[in-house]
């Protein structure tokens, strides 16, 4: 598997993205819901029924229909469409977190693949290092406290390998997990080192600023907000209560209707408890947009930091400290051909330049995963339970969406 196809994998299987755009249906069908007329009522009316042994003074039918005032079919239809958009921003967000982890554990595998590789080379110079002390120890140029400490190296290095060897099984399983598939060993194939060019902080930032799926989102819900407020404005206005049918008085034996029209007087509650909540609601998600730009300005800062660090250190191994570890181990292994360098020390300088190339490979790795993350609007969690569009305390709880 390639990056590519491990992409399309979970873009087909992780649930994450399923749940999130369900979240996007539910409030479309709350605005189906809202915007509803009311059902008629019918009802069947028998008034004095047995006097005089009759069915009744007056026997007839009768409808009644409740017809909505002050826009608010129309207002409550708004709000939840409007609440439809701030979840189409948090399943974009979704479809981030799920992206960016994929590629943050594809170039992880790919780094844990690489260091197994080192530390099984790394175990081969142990080897030769506990070969090299055992022809020392039987010509008695070194005692047997210095063979024990070979031996205990060499066993340290074995474990390093088992222990890379299990990271490598663990960063299989999690971008199995993450793709949303049950394979549990695949082969993928891709390139740890960076092509990108240099991310500059200030585009980054305002890019963040402009685009960031969590700024959407916010900035949307203050919208539907807005609607909240005017919605619950308008719902102490009364509904008309209108009912008509026609009826027969068995008395005067005539076919007669009955009228009637009502409307509740807002002498007491019109709704200003809850419209104060609503403007609550809208006050505190101006805030929570505040507070989002400058948390999102701290986390980039944080990233960046590791970013930057990571680029310098692949930089300056990759131009200076991994050729000069090379020529070191080259020189000394041309020494020892001319019977000028102990074949111990030669061993050391190989370990040394082993150890240099597997902290490039984690600044690599390093490197790889700020970037990801950077021009990923710093979103991760790809498992995480998708986030609903309505935020803790706000407004949601009423006998009719609305």
């Amino acid at each position: 598997h390639n990056l590519e196809s491990l992409l399309s994998l979970a873009a087909a299987n992780n649930p994450t993205l399923r749940q999130a755009r369900l979240h996007i249906n539910a409030e479309l069908n709350r605005a189906v819901q809202a915007g509803l007329y009311p059902n008629p009522t019918v009802a069947v009316i028998g008034e004095q029924i047995g006097l005089d042994g009759t069915a009744g003074e007056w026997v007839g039918a009768e409808i009644e229909q409740t017809f909505v005032t002050g826009g608010k079919l129309k207002l409550s239809r708004n709000k939840y469409l409007q609440r439809a958009k701030v979840a189409e921003h948090k399943a974009m967000a979704q479809q981030f977190r799920v992206c960016n982890d994929i590629r943050v554990h594809f170039y992880r595998t790919l780094a844990a693949l690489e260091m197994l590789s080192l530390k099984q080379e790394l175990l081969k110079t142990a080897e030769d290092h506990m070969l090299t002390a055992r022809e020392m120890y039987n010509l008695g140029q070194i005692n047997q406290a210095s063979l024990q400490q070979e031996a205990a190296a060499l066993q340290m290095h074995r474990l390093k390998v088992m222990r890379a060897k299990n990271h490598v099984r663990r960063s299989m399983l999690e971008l199995c997990s993450l793709a949303g598939s049950e394979m549990t060993d695949i082969h993928i194939d891709g390139m740890l080192r960076s092509d990108q060019p240099l991310i500059d902080f200030d585009i980054a930032l305002n890019n963040l600023m402009e685009c960031s799926p969590e700024l959407l989102a916010a900035n949307a819900k203050l919208r539907e907000d807005s609607i909240t407020v005017n919605r619950e404005r308008v719902e102490w206005i009364p509904n008309l209560q209108v009912s008509a049918g026609p009826g027969y008085n068995n008395v005067d034996r005539q076919t007669t209707v009955a009228a009637r029209i009502g409307i509740e007087v807002p002498l007491f509650d019109r709704n200003q408890g809850t419209i104060e909540q609503a403007r609550a609601d809208y006050t505190r998600q101006m805030h929570e947009i505040r507070r989002l730009r400058l948390d999102l300005q701290k986390r980039l800062a944080g990233e960046y930091d590791n970013y930057i660090s990571a680029v310098q250190h692949v930089t300056e191994f990759e131009s200076v400290i991994l050729p000069a570890k090379r020529k070191a181990y080259e020189l000394a292994l041309t020494s020892y051909k001319r019977n000028r360098s102990e074949w111990p020390d030669v061993l050391a300088i190989q370990e040394a330049y082993t150890n240099a190339r597997l902290k490039f490979v984690q600044h690599q790795e390093s490197q790889r995963t700020s970037e990801v993350l950077i021009n990923g609007f710093l979103l991760h969690g790809g498992l995480a339970t998708p986030e609903g569009p309505v935020p803790g305390g706000h407004i949601d709880a009423v006998p009719k969406p609305r």
